[in-house]
């Protein structure tokens, strides 16, 4: 049987590819993945502790964080395919579009 202490692994597991995703890679579309699957794991925690107490609430504050993620993500895939058109490139460290 499936123990918290699984599920808390497996949400660290991923939570580290995320932020190493985010701290090494330079393309926007990765590092948009890399965010997204922080929060999925964040998501993973909040869904593991819920069914381990007992409680819906936990459950509930994870179906408005992905409502929430999903808004982010077309709005931040729209930001990035801007950029794109713009610039024919997605590499974070080659885009300045915020400097005066």
């Amino acid at each position: 049987m499936m123990t918290l202490n699984w599920y808390l692994a497996l949400s660290a597991v991923l939570f580290t590819i995320g932020t190493l995703g985010v701290l090494i890679r330079k393309n926007a579309i990765v590092l948009f993945m890399s965010v997204e699957l922080m929060l999925n794991a964040v998501n993973l925690t909040l869904i593991a502790f819920s069914a381990h107490l007992g409680d819906s609430t936990g459950q509930i504050l994870v179906f408005f964080s992905l409502c929430v993620a999903a808004a982010e993500a077309v709005v931040g895939l729209a930001i990035i395919i801007a950029i794109f058109r713009n610039n024919l490139m997605v590499d974070i460290s080659k885009i300045n579009l915020l400097r005066w």
